[in-house]
C-alpha cells in the first residue's frame, strides 16, 4: 500500500481483478529481494518512487474468485510512502483507473477482502483504528 504526503492510499482499479480496486503489486524475479521488487512494482505499474518500506501482513490466496485466473498467490503485503504529487501516477496496462483515499474511504469501495485485510492492518499499523477501544 502506497501513502502520499496527505496519508491517502493509491488504489488502482484493475479489471484482472473483477473491475475491484486493488493496491498495486506483483511478483518477485528469481534472486530479487522483496523490498526491491516491491519498488520494481510500484514503478513499473505506477511510475511512482517510494521510501519507508515497512512488512504489514502476510496472506494467502489459493484459487479465489477475486482473481480473473485460477491462480495461487502468496501476498507479502507492505506499506511505503511516496513524496510524488497526487496527478503524478502514470497507470500501465494492468490498470485502468486510479484514486487517492483516505483509509476509511478505502473501505468503503468495492474492494477484494485481501485488500480489506491489508487496510485494515495498516490502519491498526498507524494506529487508527479505535474500534478495539471502543468495544
Amino acid at each position: 500500500m502506497i501513502l502520499n504526503q496527505a496519508g491517502k492510499a493509491l488504489l488502482v482499479q484493475a479489471d484482472k481483478w473483477r473491475g475491484k480496486y486493488v493496491v498495486p503489486g506483483g511478483h518477485i524475479e528469481l534472486g530479487e529481494r522483496m523490498e526491491a521488487a516491491l519498488k520494481r512494482e510500484i514503478e513499473e505499474e505506477t511510475g511512482l518512487d517510494v521510501h519507508d518500506v515497512e512488512f504489514v501482513l502476510f496472506q494467502e490466496f489459493i484459487f479465489d474468485q477475486s482473481f480473473h485466473e485460477k491462480r495461487h498467490f502468496i501476498f507479502f503485503d507492505f506499506v511505503c510512502r511516496t513524496d510524488a504529487d497526487e496527478d503524478e501516477v502514470t497507470l500501465n496496462f494492468e490498470a485502468q483507473a486510479y484514486t487517492w483515499v483516505s483509509l476509511e474511504e478505502a473501505l468503503k469501495m468495492p474492494i477484494d477482502a485481501y485488500t480489506r485485510r491489508l487496510i485494515e492492518a495498516v490502519r491498526l499499523h498507524d494506529g487508527q483504528d479505535n474500534s478495539l477501544e471502543q468495544g
